[in-house]
């Protein structure tokens, strides 16, 4: 009502001095989002104290007596643009402006659309807005910075790093305290190694924007202590199509010596379909039953042989498709669709050492050097499909992702303790092969013409499937010249089946939310979201029976000799797996919340909720007896009482100060649980525990941002967490070799400080105005109080610790993290734009695996990362990408810390070191 009579008052007063001045009005549009109307733009008359804010159609109007006047368009997060203008008396004037992020000239249109989330300046805006403490970055963003895939995309954000195969850490905390949601909806992992799906094989073609929730919302699942990230899928505001194909080149890595499995070596492998040669022979069923293959069924059933080809690795390539249609319908309803489809292949190889150490002498267990050839295929694609009517969004998103790595992994050295005999060859033949397909049903829904009342809705289902199939390890003695002596027998040509199936995950989500109070700037909402998820599990052996010896060298026709000793009787194949074979795990999170949010004034807003989280795990196994023994059980059952609290105080029109406060807690991930052993070729294993527990987490933020212009930010956050029963991973040393386990200590400490900036160098000089720099560092410090009691995970009974310090830092942590930016915006000509950018990272020493049985730590030492990227539009239809990757290819170290509680006597302290190479790719994008 109050702003009916504020448009009726400003109508009346138009008339009445429409004789004596004249009026200026138009709509202001965004360029870069396919010249949507903007709304809630500022127009400045400027020197004057003229002004008006665009309606919710992007509309303004403005009186002023005649003159000459210079009149101003701007909007936060845009480049605000300054026309001269002269004001007759009784005028009409229209001024219709567009508005970009970039420098360019600007031309007047009047189009509708909708809002594009993938603008680095959009989403700066948004978080200066929000009341809850997020960052995003934007497709836009992702791709000046030569960003391919998800996980790379969020290294660039504050407090945010990748550590080699184990994911994300954000401050300080690994994957596992992290969560994932896809357009909101919780989103299953496809290897169990990782609590959320691996990122790096969503590219960035598929991907809107990402929002990085540090702090906890009522909204999103409990379940994570160092962000949620929710991925929005790209969706589709015009029609368009255009293919992109790209080429890579890594120092050391292509054109260069390669190993490559022999069954991979072909068009099913190069497309990474080779999987099904693989699969366990049909003779054996689906029960373990120690049976010996015949040679018949030998030969039929174990169609992948040991044979490896030697070959030069071809250049690293990339293919990707997007093509989108957007149909205006009659009285204001559109649809539109888009189809993303992207595959890529890769060639990578390291080498370096690789030793573990005997606890009780502190001398090497294994010293040796190895040698890792990865050939890694994924393939993405993407449908997704939109109808809009004036209140309806409905939203359907299908996406299937598939990824493959072969690995040929060779050591050579001295294994078990046995230090006199330094000629041991190990080899792996190994591929993972995951699938992942997820469907989604998404509908926000405004009630009645003033939409005060909204329904959001949705719901996805997915199937994940991780597999090893056929990993395939043996082990002889090597000469000078790389011949080998391999005998049959005791764990020798042994044959893995790893299975991890998610049979089903099942999210929802309906919320319903209330604008109320004055000028409806209040909201309230309450809401379900919720998941229930199946994993199987299924781990079985084949051995082999023989005492006889085989010869030859390492890369030779070995399959020729295996076979005819396998027709001659020499040998035969057994299975050989044990009763804890096959696991279940089941788990159901659900959950009610309420949020309410009060804009007291102009200055202060308090959003506050209570979450009720009711969340339960069931894992079904056997640990010794018979494969017909019933599954032992062990439940975990919690209900969540988990609050939440965010204030945020406008200190001045650019600057906010937020606060956040929050409780919530953390799972462990799928392999951290599930009671199996996963048995590598040098004696190590790694086993999980079932008798982990929860953690339990209190969150406390305090954060300054301010926005000097609509490109440029500075922050500054301090923040503090304690976790009760922190999930870490620790070493074991056994008769057979150093296992990897996991365990929960007493408590855990962090608390930080982060700071970030974003400058444009114009401000300086002008002749700079091209330049912006972006960085930002965390500083930090952690403390861990270790449990004198812990639980063994093979029987649940309470042992006395091995773990060697008992106060110590966060494993995972490192007390410092710095990434930058240096963007430099140029063009050849009116069509022809470019941006360079030079993007920098590194990390602090960090505990990488818990020290036990008086070793120190497991370190992981700093590296240095620093990318060049140069994203050239040649024209309208032509783009180009030139990039330099890892330019300083740094040594990547392991290393034993210093505080050894036995005497070491070991003469190298290093565990792992490799360097990556120099990677330089070009890609080609061409708009039909």
């Amino acid at each position: 009502m109050k702003l009916r009579l504020f448009i009726l008052s400003l109508f009346i007063t138009t008339i009445s001095f429409a004789q004596s001045k004249g009026t200026i009005s138009g709509v202001i549009t965004d360029k870069d989002s396919n010249n949507e109307t903007l709304p809630f733009a500022n127009v400045l008359i400027k020197g004057t104290k003229f002004n008006a804010t665009t309606d919710i159609n992007g509309k303004y109007s403005i009186t002023i007596s005649p003159g000459s006047y210079v009149i101003q368009f701007s909007f936060v997060g845009y480049e605000p643009k300054e026309l001269p203008v002269k004001v007759t008396e009784g005028a009409k004037l229209t001024i219709n402006q567009a508005l970009s992020a970039g420098a360019y000239t600007l031309k007047d249109v009047v189009v509708k659309s909708t809002v594009n989330r993938q603008k680095e300046t959009a989403l700066l805006l948004e978080q200066k807005n929000a009341v809850e403490i997020k960052q995003s970055i934007g497709a836009q963003e992702m791709s000046r910075k030569g960003v391919s895939n998800v996980e790379q995309g969020l290294t660039k954000i504050t407090g945010v790093s990748k550590v080699g195969s184990r994911g994300i850490f954000v401050r300080g905390l690994e994957d596992r305290y992290n969560n994932l949601l896809v357009n909101d909806l919780s989103a299953p992992s496809n290897n169990p190694y990782r609590k959320i799906l691996p990122l790096d094989i969503f590219p960035t073609d598929i991907v809107g924007a990402i929002d990085v929730y540090k702090t906890f919302n009522t909204n999103i699942s409990g379940d994570f202590a160092g962000a949620t990230f929710n991925i929005a899928t790209s969706t589709t505001s015009k029609s368009e199509t255009k293919l992109n194909i790209g080429f890579g080149y890594t120092t050391n890595n292509n054109l260069s010596p390669f190993l490559i499995a022999s069954d991979i070596k072909n068009t099913k492998g190069f497309l990474g379909l080779s999987g099904s040669d693989r699969e366990l022979p049909y003779s054996l069923g689906g029960t373990p039953s120690n049976h010996t293959l015949t040679t018949n069924e030998a030969l039929s059933g174990l169609k992948s042989g040991w044979n490896v080809s030697e070959s030069t690795s071809p250049i690293n390539s990339s293919i990707g498709f997007l093509h989108s249609q957007k149909f205006d319908l009659n009285n204001g309803r559109n649809f539109s669709y888009l189809l993303s489809i992207n595959a890529d292949n890769s060639y990578t190889f390291t080498q370096g050492n690789n030793n573990t150490f005997e606890a009780k002498n502190g001398t090497f267990d294994n010293n040796a050097f190895k040698s890792e050839y990865h050939y890694k295929t994924a393939l993405s694609t993407l449908l997704n499909l939109n109808y809009k009517t004036g209140n309806l969004n409905l939203t359907s998103n299908t996406f299937y992702l598939r990824s493959t790595d072969n690995l040929i992994q060779d050591q050579k050295g001295a294994f078990g303790g046995l230090l006199e005999n330094k000629n041991v060859f190990i080899r792996t033949n190994q591929l993972d092969q995951s699938d992942y397909i997820n469907s989604q049903l998404l509908a926000n829904y405004s009630i009645g013409e003033n939409k005060k009342q909204k329904i959001k809705a949705g719901v996805s289902f997915a199937t994940t499937s991780y597999q090893q199939p056929d990993r395939k390890i043996y082990k002889g003695n090597i000469d000078a010249n790389d011949n080998i002596s391999i005998s049959y027998g005791a764990n020798n040509f042994l044959r893995q089946y790893l299975d991890i199936n998610g049979n089903s995950f099942l999210s929802a989500l309906l919320e319903y939310n209330l604008k109320f109070g004055k000028e409806d700037k209040n909201n309230f909402s309450f809401g379900y979201n919720g998941n229930t998820s199946l994993t199987e599990t299924s781990y079985r052996f084949i051995k082999t029976n023989g005492s006889s010896t085989i010869n030859g060298h390492i890369n030779s026709d070995l399959d020729k000799i295996i076979n005819a000793d396998l027709i001659a009787g020499n040998f035969n194949y057994q299975e050989n797996s044990n009763t804890s074979y096959k696991t279940k795990l089941a788990e159901n999170t659900n959950a009610a919340y309420s949020n309410v949010l009060f804009k007291l004034n102009d200055k202060w807003e308090i959003s506050g909720g209570i979450r009720f989280e009711k969340f339960n795990r069931e894992i079904k196994y056997r640990f010794n007896g018979s494969f017909d023994d019933p599954f032992l059980k062990k439940n975990f059952d919690k209900n969540y009482f988990l609050p939440a609290l965010n204030i945020k105080y406008a200190i001045v029109e650019r600057a906010n100060l937020r606060f956040a406060a929050s409780k919530n807690y953390t799972k462990p991930v799928t392999m951290e649980v599930i009671p199996i052993s996963y048995i590598n070729g040098d004696g190590t294993s790694v086993q999980g525990n079932p008798f982990v527990v929860n953690s339990d987490n209190l969150n406390f933020d305090l954060k300054y941002e301010f926005f000097p212009t609509s490109k440029e930010l500075f922050v500054v956050s301090a923040f503090a967490k304690h976790l009760d029963n922190p999930i870490e991973r620790t070493f074991r040393g056994e008769a057979g070799g150093n296992i990897t386990t996991f365990l929960n200590s007493k408590k855990a400490d962090l608390y930080g400080i982060e700071v970030e900036g974003i400058l444009d160098l114009g401000r300086i000089n002008n002749s700079l105005k091209q330049f912006s720099i972006g960085a930002n560092a965390t500083l930090m410090n952690t403390k861990v109080i270790v449990n004198p009691y812990t639980l063994d995970p093979n029987t649940g009974n309470k042992i006395e610790t091995a773990e060697t310090h008992q106060s110590r830092d966060l494993q995972g942590a490192s007390k410092w993290l710095v990434n930058g930016d240096v963007k430099y915006e140029f063009n050849f000509s009116e069509n022809w734009s470019n941006t360079a950018n030079l993007v920098y990272s590194v990390f602090g020493k960090r505990i990488y695996s818990v020290g036990s049985l008086g070793l120190d730590h497991i370190y992981e030492l700093p590296v240095q990362q620093l990318d060049f990227v140069w994203t050239s539009k040649i024209s309208e239809n032509y783009s180009l990408k030139l990039g330099v990757n890892n330019i300083l290819n740094p040594n990547r170290k392991q290393i034993i810390g210093n505080d050894n509680k036995v005497n070491f006597i070991a003469d190298s302290k290093t565990v792992q070191e490799y360097k990556k190479g120099t990677g330089f790719s070009i890609s080609f994008e061409y708009k039909f």
